[in-house]
Parts: C-alpha cells; structure tokens; sequence
C-alpha cells in the first residue's frame, strides 16, 4: 500500500484544523484506516469499514492496560470531583499563598515544574500530581489553563525519558537488550541522556516560561480569556487543605508502592498502568470517606459527585479511546513501518541523527504514541549503527527525541489528552499554544543534531 498508509493520519489532522473536532477526526481516522484494510483483503465494502472500526474499538477493551488507563481517566474526574466540592481545593491554594510557597505567578510555576519532574516514576502520575496541584493557583494569579497543560505536558514525558528510573527505562532497555554493542545496552541506554537534545531544550523552555513569566503565540490569548476558567474551581467556600492533600498523597505514595509491589520490588519493572488505576482508586476512597464523616454529605450525595465528576471528562475520554484504537489500527495498517523505510534510502552518514529524530517525530505525530515509535525505529535505528559504526547513544537518543518531539505536537496522542485533563484545558487549545514552543525546540534540536553527526 506504500504511500496511502499515512491517509488516516492525514485525514484525522486534517478535519482537526478544518471543523476543530477531534472526536470527528479520530472516528474518521479509524474508518479510513480500517476502510484501507479491508480492500488490502479483498473485502472491499464502505459497510466492512464501517463495522471493523466499531470492532477496533472494541478491541481496545481486549488490552487490561488500555482498559485501566480508560477507567483511570473516569477515576479522576470522581477524583478532581470530591477535592472541589469538599473545599480542599480552595483551602489549599489560600494555604501555599499564606506559606508564601505559592506568593507569586513565579513561585506558582516552579513549584508545577518541579512536583512534574520530581515524580519522575510514571509520565502519567506526574502530569496529574502536578496539574491537579496546581491547577486551582493558576486561576487565583490570572494564568490560562493552556499555561498549565503546557508546562506539565513539557516536563512529565522529558523528564521521564531522562531519568529513566522508571518504566519508560525499562522498556527502551528490553528493546535494545535483544542487540550486539560494544558496550552494555544499559551503557548504551544511559549514553542518551546528554544527546537526547529536545527534552532538554523542552526542559530549557519551560524553566524560561516559569521565570519570566512571558507567553508567546496563542498562549497569549489564552491568558486574556483565563479569568473564566476561574469561575469552576472556586464555585465552594474553603475547608480544610487537607481534603485535597490527603487524597492527593495517598495518590503518590500508592503509585510508588504498587510500583514495587507489581515490580517484584524492582521499581522500573513495575506496571505503571496497574499503580496509576489502583492509586487513583484509593485516592478517590480517601476523598469519599473523609467527605462521608463531615455528614455534610451523604452517600447518595457522593455518589451524585462522583459521577458528575467522571461526565465532566468523558469527552476527552472518548479522545483516549479513539486514540488506542487508531493506534493499534495504524499499526496494522503499517503507517509507521512506511515512514521509517523511507529513512533508510539515500541517506549521507552525517544526516542520520537529524533524519531519525524527523522520522521519529513524524511516526510519532501521525501514530500518536511515542512508545510506539521507539518499537518501530529502534530495530532500524541499530542496524544503522552496527554497519557504520555510529555512536550508538547518540542515535538511540534521536530516535528517543524524535519520539517525545512528536508526541508534544499530536492532536492525537493519549499523554495530550491526560495533560488537558489534568489540567481542565481542552484539548484543541492545548495542542494549538504547545505547538509554537514544541516547534521552536524541535528547530534547533534539528541543529544540535546536524553539528553531532558532523562531529560524529
């Protein structure tokens, strides 16, 4: 099929500019994926497309891990539900100001950044520790939820691959491990850090942003239209901080202990989507009994919360869904093995670096998942460096890159769509502020890489 492989993708970015929906766009997506698979067997019927699609996203359910990050989702909207209502939320925030952890629109950034890239274990942990922390002090100081999505989206996926203490290390570790180097593959793995330019530079970014407190592109309009995010946050008189820190803390240190426990011990081997359900679950029960012996509510009342709370999400749910779906339609599809075929042909030795960083990008944008992007790239990555003898770290590290680049800019991806809604941003608003900053480090990532490979 060559070519008309990335005519999904096209189709789902394309609706996305033209009628701002992304529900529209995934589901057409699908369809045409699914459409383009049907006439590769023969059974060429627009009625075949249609209910393969239906079953594609049914299959989504056949995956326990995408299944948990689906009821994940819903948790913390029940989750997000009862810290606001109980007061928690409020109180809170006048907390940290009184503190003066939290006196100023600076003070307020860095704190975000640095719970994000403090919870280095799982990327979505640390997106929705950080979002949901934060996301009332934002409103109090003027600053646009987009502010926030961006400032958690950019740190929880770099520091994540940068660290590499935790499941992202580990499983980049098993794709390399199955290869012949001079040195270890943890070596190898670990050699990254200080070639994988663009989470740097996103880092770079975001500690700019928080320090001078300056916005560019739509961002800046965002920030003029902040003050009626406000208006939901603070609907309920303040109580007690605790409502909101408890349940909050019994999120964190649940995920890290259920990460030990499903890792046999071994925090890296742990299932981050098992930690982040189960956490999320015990944090939403915290928050139910706590709220339960105010008797200011009662069950049926929590109930009430819990549900509203999960209704308030469900449309970006409905995006991670689609998402899943499209991913795994794509893959059979084979839209990413197409796009990295085409980096193999013709290509000068200095250029490898750039060129897999693009590559990386491209699959990741048009797949919407950087982890499958590293699956794709890494077995053309290595082959690569065993015949012409290329440093391996740094091409590995371009193929890590390209893959967080990408996923930064997709309107498609699942990560996008757990920071809008740690951050109670939509998501078209998102993607359209964290473009311009995404784009600008890509750009001079695609430099730092030309300067490598011709030092290389």
């Amino acid at each position: 099929m060559d070519w008309i492989t990335v005519l999904p993708p096209v189709v789902a970015i394309t609706i996305v500019l033209w009628k701002k929906e992304v529900i529209l766009a995934l589901l057409m997506a699908i369809f045409s994926s699914e459409l383009l698979l049907a006439f590769k067997d023969q059974e060429q019927s627009l009625f075949m497309g249609g209910i393969t699609a239906i079953e594609r996203i049914t299959a989504v359910f056949s995956d326990p891990g995408n299944t948990r990050i689906l009821i994940f989702s819903l948790l913390v909207g029940a989750l997000l539900a009862y810290m606001r209502q109980s007061g928690g939320v409020t109180a809170t925030v006048q907390m940290l100001m009184n503190k003066g952890i939290a006196k100023t629109p600076r003070q307020v950034g860095l704190m975000t950044t640095f719970t994000g890239m403090f919870i280095f274990i799982e990327s979505n942990l640390s997106v929705l520790t950080s979002g949901i922390l934060s996301r009332g002090l934002f409103d109090k100081f003027g600053m646009s939820r987009a502010r926030l999505a961006y400032i958690i989206d950019s740190t929880a996926a770099p520091i994540c691959i940068l660290v590499l203490l935790n499941g992202w290390g580990a499983y980049v570790l098993a794709l390399l491990s199955g290869y012949e180097f001079n040195e270890s593959a943890a070596s190898v793995l670990w050699g990254t850090v200080i070639y994988n330019f663009y989470p740097l530079i996103a880092l770079a970014l975001v500690m700019f942003t928080v320090l001078s407190g300056k916005v560019y592109g739509p961002m800046k309009d965002s920030e003029i239209k902040s003050e009626v995010n406000a208006k939901h946050e603070h609907e309920f008189e303040p109580t007690k901080a605790r409502y909101m820190l408890l349940p909050l803390g019994t999120m964190i240190f649940g995920m890290i202990a259920f990460m030990f426990y499903t890792g046999d011990g071994d925090l890296a081997s742990g299932s981050g989507s098992k930690s982040i359900l189960w956490a999320t679950a015990m944090g939403c029960f915290v928050a139910y009994i706590m709220m339960l012996f105010t008797k200011k509510f009662s069950h049926q009342k929590l109930v009430k919360v819990g549900f509203g709370g999960m209704a308030e999400l469900l449309p970006l749910v409905t995006i991670v869904l689609f998402s899943l779906a499209l991913g795994a339609s794509l893959k059979e599809l084979g839209t990413g093995s197409f796009i990295a075929g085409i980096v193999g042909e013709f290509l000068p030795v200095f250029l490898i670096p750039v060129v897999l960083f693009i590559a990386g990008a491209i699959i990741a944008f048009t797949t919407g998942t950087s982890w499958g992007t590293f699956a794709i790239l890494i077995p053309l990555a290595v082959p690569l460096i065993q015949a012409l003898g290329l440093p391996p770290s740094l091409i590995i590290a371009a193929v890590l890159g390209g893959g967080i680049f990408g996923d930064h800019c997709s309107p498609i991806s699942d990560t996008t769509a757990v920071s809008a809604i740690a951050s109670g941003c939509d998501l078209l608003e998102h993607v359209k502020t964290q473009l311009p900053y995404a784009l600008f480090g890509g750009a001079i990532t695609c430099i730092a890489y030309i300067i490598a490979g011709l030092l290389m």
